[in-house]
């Protein structure tokens, strides 16, 4: 009687089974690419028939847009924007961001649903292409104006130039994700996330060693 009770619940619960249509769609497509992506996997995999999925998205490229705004869009957010938020030096919030992106084997087997769907997607179709745009500028944006902040708050070096930095590190973290997926070898973007916390310290502004300069001096001048 539950279970009955169950089921009738969720063919009432339009938002639900919408979101579930939506993170099957997300997990097929990070695996075999859109695509590639086979509609009746996706069905397979929430129990949902093919008349419920076209009453929520009108063709398969719909529920890929769905796929980016909604489940690719947030991942990038979560990760990225999110923390970039938070209290503290810049640079110390940067570093602390690449090294909690996932590193175990399965992760960097699957690589990056954004890189990869941008791949496929962004030379066949406009509407894939802007909405992935969108994300990569929204994350661009994000770096510079934490790199902003710490060159008004004297952390960051005022030489560099905040929105072509924030390109390059994304850059270099995408690429890194191309080389360990390509290696198939956990290995390649853990010394990917060391040179990139080497690279991100190398930011600091030089306030400590002009200080240390300083003090010096006076001392010198004491004697």
């Amino acid at each position: 009687m539950l279970l009955a009770d169950e089921r009738k619940r969720r063919v009432r619960d339009p938002e639900r089974t919408r979101e579930r249509l939506v993170q099957a769609a997300f997990r097929e497509i990070h695996r075999s690419g859109f695509q590639s992506a086979g509609i009746e996997a996706i069905l397979a995999a929430t129990n949902v028939t093919k008349g419920a999925l076209y009453h929520h998205f009108d063709s398969k490229e719909a529920l890929g847009y769905a796929v980016v705004e909604e489940k690719i869009a947030k991942l990038t957010h979560d990760r990225w924007l999110r923390p970039m938020l938070s209290e503290g030096e810049p640079i110390n919030i940067l570093i602390g961001v690449v090294r909690r992106i996932p590193a175990r084997p399965k992760d960097v087997r699957a690589g990056c649903p954004l890189l990869l769907l941008s791949q496929e997607m962004s030379p066949l179709d406009e509407q894939f292409r802007k909405r992935l745009e969108k994300i990569f500028l929204d994350w661009q944006e994000g770096v510079a104006a934490l790199l902003r902040k710490g060159q008004s708050q004297g952390t960051v070096r005022r030489d560099l130039h905040p929105d072509e930095t924030a390109s390059f590190l994304i850059a270099t973290v995408e690429g890194y994700a191309t080389l360990a997926k390509n290696a198939q070898d956990a290995k390649v973007w853990k010394a990917g996330i060391r040179n990139i916390i080497g690279w991100l310290k190398s930011l600091r502004a030089p306030r400590q060693s002009r200080r240390g300069g300083q003090r010096m001096v006076k001392k010198h001048r004491q004697f």
